[in-house]
């Protein structure tokens, strides 16, 4: 789909596993980026339904992943052509011009960064966790995944690449491109799918995680992080 031969400038890299239901709807919205030059890679970690049929109009390529979102991604950065990796969940929608900031943020002399978040859905208690979701970003220097990091590919490489973890991995390279400079904290927003918060409450979900986020930082297992989190094999 892309006009030009040359290695595009951005991929956007998104990890999969039985999203049948929302794919389509999800990938046109990356139609217009494509059409830009912008490269989209699906990386699925072995789906039981349609995903993959469903998904290969709407991509640049395909990609076959051991399961688990760190290990997906990482197989799909290194499948990948662009300059500048963007890491996208396929429950979040990019701002139009997600490119275009991008390259604005990287030309600026930034190495890393990510957008603030929106949570879809009316509870006033999800513009509280994401008002607070965006501040502690931008305090920290920490992203999360629902803030579609983006990350020069070769400092994506220098440091690693995501720590194959089964959960907190993107808190994890946060740690590690901390060393090298603090992000690019945009103010133009991802919207992410508020389902989770509302299907197991917003109160639990946010004390799940800061209970979950503190045992990380104190050295807590991963592993067992996970467990507790809910995450069985075949979950992203």
């Amino acid at each position: 789909m892309h006009d030009s031969i040359e290695s595009p400038f951005l991929s956007v890299i998104v990890p999969v596993l039985n999203e049948a239901a929302t794919v389509q709807g999800f990938l046109a919205a990356l139609q217009d980026l494509r059409r830009r030059g912008v490269e989209v890679l699906l990386v699925d970690g072995g789906s039981s339904d349609a995903t993959c049929t469903l998904a290969a109009a709407g991509v640049d390529r395909m990609i076959i992943a051991a399961r688990g979102r760190a290990t997906q991604m990482n197989a799909g950065a290194a499948a990948s052509a662009g300059e500048v990796l963007l890491f996208l969940h396929a429950d979040t929608t990019l701002p139009p011009v997600a490119d275009a900031l991008i390259r604005q943020a990287i030309a600026g002399g930034a190495v890393w960064g990510r957008f603030d978040v929106k949570i879809d859905g009316p509870p006033f208690l999800l513009r509280v966790v994401e008002t607070m979701m965006n501040w502690r970003s931008r305090t920290t220097g920490i992203a999360t995944g629902d803030q579609a990091i983006f990350i020069r590919r070769e400092v994506f490489e220098r440091c690693g690449g995501y720590p194959e973890l089964p959960l907190m991995e993107d808190i994890a390279l946060s740690k590690r491109l901390k060393g090298w400079t603090r992000p690019a904290c945009l103010r133009a927003q991802v919207t992410t799918s508020g389902r989770r918060w509302q299907q197991h409450g917003i109160l639990r979900t946010i004390f799940l995680m800061w209970r979950l986020r503190a045992c990380y930082f104190l050295g807590a297992d991963p592993q067992q992080l996970a467990l507790r989190y809910g995450y069985l094999p075949g979950k992203q």
